[in-house]
């Protein structure tokens, strides 16, 4: 399925006239590569650039296993040449993808934090808090042990709509994610409902990897699109993606994991701070500062590695 109807003879003329974005068809896929269509514009006004829907298991099976679930079908679509850049969430993205395939660029990255959203103006007691991530249930488990967790799949709206249609204090979700739908703290209206955000500190709620990145890929063989892509690669937060990956890489982790890295720049420094739950309820924490993002995260997991010891 495709939003814009295109021609592929030519593609890789020089200089190229034409790129097709591959997608998810969510409303936030579509909303992000939205963005990345206008980025590419700016920086290329004559390029004719078509989006393409490819439908995902995560879309038709939110219940099935976490790992690719989002990213798969799209590599397989890239790998096929049926699209030229693949436009993910890289929180979505395996910690290691197929060699033939490359993360090009990233955008500017959005807000980090979880927010955690209610029907009510007053914070009163959260007897029951709704999420799907097993991240975000152990935070929660860990600053409110009296909570009751329910577990929350779906798209971002359907998300909001079980929640309205429920009796559920409080459900969490990603803040970029609701922004880039035009829903922004600290309340805002969905279907007749008022609801209010509150942003999670990082220190106790850190983010996943990747969290409020949107991640270009593209095939490693493929220099025209690598070209035209990486004219609009935000070097800083690439570095501090690269700086999370390589941590969860080293983790072996997913976002099947109870797990949490969040890099930044501070004072021209990168400071990589990771969280990761284990048997006892409270996390194992670390944080480190530096300037090689694949250093920095070997250094970090070896603090994890010594204080688990």
């Amino acid at each position: 399925m495709s939003v814009e109807e295109t021609s592929r003879s030519g593609l890789h003329e020089t200089p190229p006239q034409e790129i097709v974005l591959g997608t998810r068809g969510s409303e936030l896929a579509l909303a992000q590569t939205r963005m990345v269509k206008e980025a590419l514009a700016r920086t290329r006004p004559s390029l004719k650039i078509a989006i393409e829907v490819i439908r995902t298991t995560g879309d038709h099976d939110p219940t099935a296993g976490r790992k690719g679930i989002f990213t798969a079908e799209l590599e397989q679509a890239l790998m096929e040449k049926r699209i030229d850049v693949a436009v993910h969430s890289a929180k979505d993205l395996p910690s290691e993808i197929e060699g033939a395939l490359r993360i090009t660029a990233v955008l500017p990255r959005g807000a980090v934090e979880d927010l955690l959203l209610r029907k009510s103006a007053t914070r009163t007691s959260l007897a029951t808090i709704a999420t799907g991530s097993v991240r975000r249930q152990r935070q929660a488990r860990w600053s409110n042990p009296a909570a009751r967790l329910v577990g929350l799949r779906g798209n971002v709206p359907t998300r909001l709509r079980k929640f309205i249609e429920s009796d559920w204090d409080a459900i969490i979700l990603a803040r970029a994610g609701l922004e880039r739908l035009g829903f922004m703290p600290p309340e805002f209206e969905f279907q007749g409902q008022t609801l209010f955000a509150e942003i999670l500190p990082l220190e106790d709620f850190v983010s996943a990897g990747g969290q409020g990145v949107i991640a270009l890929q593209t095939r490693t063989a493929d220099l025209v699109a690598h070209e035209i892509v990486s004219s609009i690669d935000d070097e800083e937060t690439h570095l501090c993606l690269r700086a999370e990956r390589e941590f969860l890489r080293l983790l072996q982790g997913d976002c099947d994991l109870p797990v949490g890295v969040h890099a930044r720049f501070m004072n021209g420094v990168m400071e990589l701070q990771a969280q990761v739950f284990g048997d006892a309820p409270a996390p194992k924490m670390a944080t480190g500062r530096g300037n090689d993002p694949e250093e920095l995260a070997g250094e970090v997991f070896r603090k994890l590695e010594h204080e688990q010891e």
